[in-house]
Formats: structure tokens, sequence, C-alpha cells
């Protein structure tokens, strides 16, 4: 039932003729900056991975979820957003989101338990989906129709820098103060946000707030919990255990139920009636896989970078800074690209540079280059910069106009989805190859490899040379032999992910049979 409302608070208009000249940019300043601190915090997790890893002795499976936990939240609650948004006014939904993601912040600074992590995660991904999307709202209610593609633009152009800027901050953090600090170095921003919003954001509220379906979206948080708690313990439980079982049965039932509800509802949060239109079922398709290896790439490469290269959290966060900056200075061309191209050719190039960006890094070690995988990042993000106005405009014109709106939210459900959900996939599988590699490296290691002995004889000459007592030269020996196939595991394992993931461009090809809208 919808709630009627009535209401005399301040409209963008009624800003507008109170601050004049200077409330377009204000705004403008505000939502960019908001929206983009939320993305720098996403972002940035990838470079503290191997630390927080060490402190609380867990291992990527467990690690990932600080990364995929967030982005879950964020897409949940983007579905909330505009419910809030017209319940409180855009003030003070931005300004409690704000709230929310500082407390939370602060949680995950001081926190002594992974567990306690993991939730101050997901608040912080709350407060991210609410903040996107009021900032997004803001400014689409707030700029006439000829000015809005410019807004947006600015809104488009800090989110990618967001994304370079995120590892690169974050590794200047964790050098400088620790790991705990990246919860609250996005926290000056924050701040100023907050108060420039008092100012900046309409405080208007819906004259008629429509119902809100709290039982689908209680079935949508249902599933994705069970998935993720399963797939983080997945591995160490056993994936046929009960426990396991159980959490994988409740998610399929309550995804099902999710489904079953939104195609009988008039007004469903997600409306999954698009899906019977191909261009815009294989859009999504391709929208998921473009979220995965997005968001895929920026958690997997600062973590191979420190886990297999032995970088710094500074230089592993620098790897992502240049390819954003490039992708940022490439929006325009990208925009003319999409005029005078087709959307099936534009998808292909898309992820074909992705594939291309990914593959060699399924060779990569620790010898390779540095600026041999700065390059390949490049190269994937130019991929994903190139993708996504292709896969939205493929989605988009094959639906009525009537349907733009949702379809459009719905398009971005997926890419979202699969940010979280593919990526937490995605390092489950590099989780179970580390440790088939490590238990196939560990199986070769014996008295008739020679290779092994003549590491051992060597450990034991350098322990002997540092005065260390001879009891202690065959333990030493094994230490490092065994530090040596957990890297080499570590390696393959990496290798083998981001060799399935280059793969990822196929769903393009299918994109093809058909025109666009037929």
């Amino acid at each position: 039932m919808a709630i009627e409302r009535h209401t005399t608070e301040e409209t963008a208009d009624d800003l507008s003729r109170r601050y004049g000249a200077a409330y377009l940019p204000l705004l403008t300043v505000t939502a960019v900056t908001a929206a983009s601190t939320m993305m720098i915090s996403g972002t940035s997790i990838g470079v503290v991975v191997p630390d927080v890893m060490g402190a609380f002795g867990v291992g990527q499976d467990k690690a990932q979820l600080m990364a995929t936990a967030f982005y879950i939240a964020m897409t949940v609650s983007q579905l909330l957003s505009v419910w809030l948004g017209g319940l409180l006014g855009q003030r003070r939904a931005f300004s409690i989101a704000l709230l929310l993601f500082a407390m939370a912040s602060v949680v995950g600074a001081t926190a002594e338990d992974f567990s306690l992590i993991v939730f101050a995660r997901v608040v912080q991904g709350v407060g991210a989906g609410l903040i996107q999307t009021q900032t997004m709202l803001a400014l689409f209610q707030a700029f006439p129709a000829e000015r809005r593609g410019m807004a947006l633009g600015f809104y488009a152009a800090g989110m990618v820098l967001a994304i370079g800027i995120g590892p690169a901050l974050g590794g200047v953090v964790v050098e400088a103060f620790g790991w705990r600090y990246i919860f609250l170095a996005p926290m000056p921003l924050v701040f100023c946000v907050f108060l420039a919003g008092l100012f900046a954001m309409s405080t208007v509220r819906a004259a008629r707030l429509p119902a809100f379906d709290w039982l689908g979206y209680a079935l949508l948080i249902v599933a994705f919990y069970c998935v993720m708690t399963g797939l983080a313990d997945g591995q160490r439980q056993g994936w046929f255990s009960n426990a396991i079982a159980a959490l994988f049965g409740i998610a399929i039932l309550s995804g099902g139920a999710f489904v079953w509800l939104q195609l009988s509802r008039s007004a469903p949060l997600l409306d999954f009636s698009l899906f019977l239109r191909r261009p815009f079922l294989i859009s999504s398709c391709v929208g998921f896989v473009v979220g995965m290896g997005n968001f895929g790439s920026i958690y997997a490469v600062p973590v191979f970078a420190q886990l297999v290269q032995n970088l710094t959290p500074l230089d592993a966060g620098m790897l992502m800074l240049p390819a954003s900056l490039i992708a940022l200075c490439a929006l325009p061309l990208i925009g003319r690209l999409a005029d005078s191209v087709t959307p099936r050719t534009g998808i292909v190039i898309g992820l074909l540079l992705f594939a291309v960006g990914t593959f060699p890094l399924a060779a990569a070690d620790a010898n390779t280059p540095f600026l041999h995988v700065l390059l390949f990042v490049v190269i994937v993000r130019l991929g994903m910069s190139v993708n996504l106005p292709f896969v939205t405009r493929t989605a988009l014109a094959s639906l009525p106009a009537d349907k733009v709106d949702i379809g459009a939210g719905t398009l971005n459900f997926c890419r979202q989805l699969g940010a979280s959900l593919g990526t937490a996939v995605w390092v489950v599988f590099l989780d179970i190859r580390t440790h088939f590699h490590s238990d196939v490296l560990a199986s070769t290691q014996s008295a008739a490899n020679d290779a092994s002995q003549e590491m051992l004889a060597g450990v034991r000459r350098v322990l002997e040379q540092f005065g260390f007592a001879g009891a202690d030269h065959q333990p030493g020996a094994l230490h490092c032999l065994g530090q040596v196939v957990h890297a080499q595991a570590t390696a393959r394992g990496f290798q083998d992910s981001f060799l399935v993931l280059s793969i990822g461009f196929l769903p393009a090809l299918l994109l093809g049979r058909r025109r666009p809208g037929a």
C-alpha cells in the first residue's frame, strides 16, 4: 500500500534559487566526491589482503569476504535506496548513509576478530549503495535535461578515477600507518561531503511513497548470505558436508522464492520478464562477466603482486592507477566509438581487449617485470571501459520506453552481482587450485628429486655459515623448501585463475547472432 505524504521541504529548484550559480557545481562536487569515496573504499581493500590473512590466520576463501561482502551489501542496498530517499528525503538518507559508513569504518579499524571486520565491510557496503544511488538521483533531478549528460559524465569519470586511486591510496596508507588505517583513510572526505550534503542535497520527501517488497528483499538477503557463507566455508568444511549443502539448499530455495515473487508482483524489485528479450538477456550475461572481470581484476592484481611477486602494498596499489588514468582519458574516444560502430562490434572489441590483457597473466610469475604486469592491467581496464556503453546501449535499446528505467536498474544489478558473486567464485577457484598445486608439488619432494636435495644442501650450508646449531640445519632447510613449494603453488593457482578469467569474453559471441532489439 502506498503512503500519502505532504511536504513543504526544499526541492533542488528551491536550493538553486537560494545559492544561485554556485548550487549546481556544489552539488556536482558533493555527489561525485561522495560516490567516488565509496568506490575508493571498495577498491582499496585488495592491498591489505596479505596483511589481514597473516594477522588473523585466514586463507583466500575467507579474506575475499572483505571485498565481496562489501559489493553484495552495496548491490542489495541500492534496491532500497530510492524508497528510503522517498521516505526521508535525499539529505536525511544521504546523511544517515554517511554516518553508517563512518561508524562501520571505526569498527573495522579497531576489530580484533575477522568476523567483525566482515561485518564492518557489510555495513560500509550498505552505506555505499545508499550513497551511490542518492547522489546519482540528485544529479539527475537537479540538472536540466540538456545538461544531465554532462553531469553524469562527471559522475562516471569520478568513478573510473576512484577505481585506480583506491588501491594506490591504500598502498600509501598501509606503508605509512598499517593496514588498519585503510578503514579510516576515507574519513576526511566523508566528513567534508557530510557537511556539503547539508547544503547541497534536497530535503523533499515523496508525496506518495510506493510500497516496498520487504518479503522479496528479505529472501534476496537470505540467498546472498547463504551463498557467500557457503563459498567462504566450503573449502574448509568440505563442499559436500551437511552444513555447506544446507547453506546452498537454503540459497536455492530463497532465490527461487524471490524470483517467483518478483514474477507475481506488479511493481517488482527486479523485473525478470525483461530477460525474455534475448538481447537484454545476453547483455545482462555479458554485464555479469564485465562486472566480474572489472572488480575481480581490481581485487586479484594487488593480491597477486604481493603474494607472488613480493611487491610492497604501495607498488601493488600503483599497478591500478595508470590504467584508470588512461581509461579516463580514453572516455571521449570511447564515446565517439559508441556512435560509430555497432553494439556487437563494440562489445566484442571490449571483451577481446579484456582477454588479451588477462591471458598473459596466466603465465606471469615472480619474475614477470612490473611494467609488463602494468601493461596487461591497462589493456584490461581499457576493455572494461569500452564494454560498458555498448552493453548498456544494446540492453536498453531492446526495451519499450516504459521499461527503460527498471531495465537500467536490473542491468546494473547484474553487473554488481558479477562484481561480488563472480569474484567470490573466482577466489574460491584460486584457493582450490592453489591447494591442488601444493599437494602435487609436495608429492614430488623426495630423495629422488635432485633439485630439492640440492636446495636443501645449499640451505644447510648457509645455516652452517651463519653459525646455527647443527640440529637446526635440516628443520630450517625443510622449512625453506616448504616456503618455496607454497610460493610456487600460489603462483600456479593465480595462473590457472587468470586463465579462467581470460576466457570470460565468450558470451559476447552470442550477442551477434541477432541484431539488437530482435
